[in-house]
């Protein structure tokens, strides 16, 4: 193959270097839309009502948001949750853990005609409320349970 480059005059070292720029230029578009995307001040706040303010405000509590934790987890760094809304156009899906010291431990884009329905995987640090907030034609909802820690999480 490299004797085809070669006669079309292209040498090894210019066929590496075509191909760095052009890594380059379609990894750039991915790290522009990532920084656009993550709220970074959402994930750095250190309470809940901060966090509530960097998301968009306090959400109003709905019944149309499904959130299923369990409700003892024994080990606090992997408790499943699932959050599942039936709010029409709801565009992005948040876990929150309350007494973790960054409240805000994921956010999902839903993209126009998906089902928004997530399931992950957050470290609780001790017993305390989880919530699944919704954003949906740009309002915030939201459903909240307690699960009790028994071991583990970020302190126990």
């Amino acid at each position: 193959m490299t004797k085809q480059f070669a006669a079309a005059g292209v040498s090894r070292r210019g066929l590496l270097r075509i191909g760095a720029m052009m890594a380059a230029a379609a990894a750039l578009p991915v790290k522009v839309w990532a920084a656009m995307a993550r709220p970074e001040a959402a994930f750095i706040a250190t309470g809940l009502d901060d966090t509530f303010a960097q998301i968009g405000g306090t959400p109003e509590v709905s019944a149309d948001i499904i959130l299923e934790t369990p409700d003892i987890a024994e080990n606090g760094a992997v408790v499943p949750a699932t959050v599942t809304s039936n709010i029409p156009n709801t565009t992005k899906i948040f876990v929150l853990v309350e007494k973790n010291p960054n409240p805000l431990a994921a956010m999902f884009e839903i993209p126009e005609g998906t089902a928004a329905n997530i399931q992950t995987r957050v470290k609780v640090a001790q017993t305390c409320s989880i919530y699944g907030v919704v954003e949906a034609d740009g309002k915030l909802y939201m459903a909240s349970k307690e699960t009790k820690v028994t071991l583990g999480g970020c302190g126990g």
